[in-house]
């Protein structure tokens, strides 16, 4: 009985081993077509724009990336709207300094004591598209960092020459690096998101285009927003940044990727933070995609092909795919970390790869196990894309 299942176990890990491997190949050509794609010029194109931000406490390194916000070489008017649900949140101090820093600029603390549903954020952000001047908005999560023509990259999306059958861009959202804080769980996600960069790039080119937004940026046309139904749809919604993108693509604009790459700070992890987070990014994207979230087993090839050596007793194929699969994952981590992400920390913690590929594994399969998520210390069920209040004690 234990030889058989070792068999059957050594033919399965061989053949998800491989099909690591072409999905290795295939993010790699997709992440080379981005790149020359990212060469092309940005469209002269930049109408005013507000910027939304929901914010509770203080993240690491909040401040220095709102001010990289008011450092923008943008032509077009632009203001800032700064959210929190009480004006004794610590957030509203450095907003309070930032509007000392840059009284030039247009930034406004608001405050949106509305719970308008489970996703406190979204309740934010609802509040604050009130107080918006204009028809263009953009939302990104209160760590982001960004360069100075951020602006300028992403609001040149709207304003692209094409034909005029093709869509109209409705949404634009960018890829975004992570920058660890000191721990190795820390580091462990960052590495992580250079992964999943690497799926959003494929999903791009074998879904004929984005079908969703990433919460690194959200800029959207009032006009799409209003057709959707707004902001309010989304306020029992875990996954409000792909929602948001879904519905948009499904009123029938397009999702466009801005060349630029902006940068989120990771959280100085310990080990229970890190898999609660691990868990509820796994079912988020288990609860909105199912087949692509099955499809997912497929990105892990180099974790799948160290279970095979181990299954295998360490035969000469398994040894020979765990190779292959090693140096496809490096190239991949390289083209996508450096070559797309400008990511400095990823050459320094390649090391890390090994555990952070077993890992992934160990949580893809968590991910079925159920449909709680822990998030910002309080737990929620997640069904069909809402949020559930549910008990700590459970």
């Amino acid at each position: 009985m234990t030889h058989t299942f070792a068999f059957y176990a050594s033919i399965l890990t061989t053949v998800l081993a491989v099909a690591g491997m072409g999905y290795y190949l295939a993010a790699l050509r997709a992440a080379g077509l981005y790149r020359r794609e990212r060469r092309e010029p940005v469209a002269a194109f930049a109408p005013g724009g507000s910027i939304l931000k929901s914010l509770k406490g203080l993240d690491p390194g909040m401040i220095d990336g709102f001010r990289s916000h008011c450092r923008q070489t943008y032509a077009g008017e632009r203001e800032l709207l700064f959210g929190v649900a009480s004006m004794e949140d610590p957030a509203a101090a450095a907003v309070e300094q930032l509007i000392a820093e840059f009284p030039e600029l247009a930034i406004r603390l608001i405050e949106c004591p509305e719970r308008l549903g489970t996703n406190g954020k979204v309740s934010t952000l609802v509040q604050l598209a009130g107080h918006a001047r204009f028809d263009f908005l953009l939302i990104n999560d209160s760590d982001i960092s960004v360069g100075p023509r951020y602006l300028e990259r992403v609001m040149g999306c709207f304003g692209t020459d094409e034909k005029p059958s093709a869509q109209e861009v409705g949404l634009v959202t960018a890829l975004y690096r992570g920058r660890a804080h000191g721990t190795l769980p820390s580091r462990l996600e960052a590495l992580g998101i250079v992964d999943f960069q690497a799926s959003v790039l494929l999903s791009r080119r074998l879904e004929g285009g984005l079908h969703y937004g990433l919460g690194s940026t959200l800029a959207v046309r009032r006009e799409a927003l209003e057709k959707i139904g707004g902001l309010r749809v989304l306020v029992d919604h875990l996954a409000d940044d792909y929602e948001l993108g879904a519905r948009v693509a499904g009123a029938g604009y397009r999702v466009a990727l801005s060349p630029e790459v902006v940068e989120t700070n990771v959280a100085a992890y310990g080990w229970r933070g890190y898999i609660d987070h691990q868990l509820r990014w796994a079912r988020t994207v288990r609860d909105a995609r199912p087949a692509g979230y099955a499809g997912l087993v497929f990105t892990n090839g180099f974790g799948l092909a160290l279970v095979n050596v181990l299954v295998s007793g360490a035969s000469l194929l398994s040894l020979a795919l765990l190779g292959i699969s090693l140096l496809l994952r490096l190239a991949l981590a390289m083209m996508v970390g450096v070559g797309v992400l400008d990511d400095r920390q990823v050459v320094p913690n390649l090391w890390m790869l090994p555990l952070r590929d077993l890992i992934a594994v160990g949580v893809w399969l968590a991910g079925f196990a159920g449909n709680t998520i822990v998030w910002r210390g309080e737990r929620f069920a997640l069904k069909k894309g809402r949020l559930e209040k549910t008990s700590l004690k459970n």
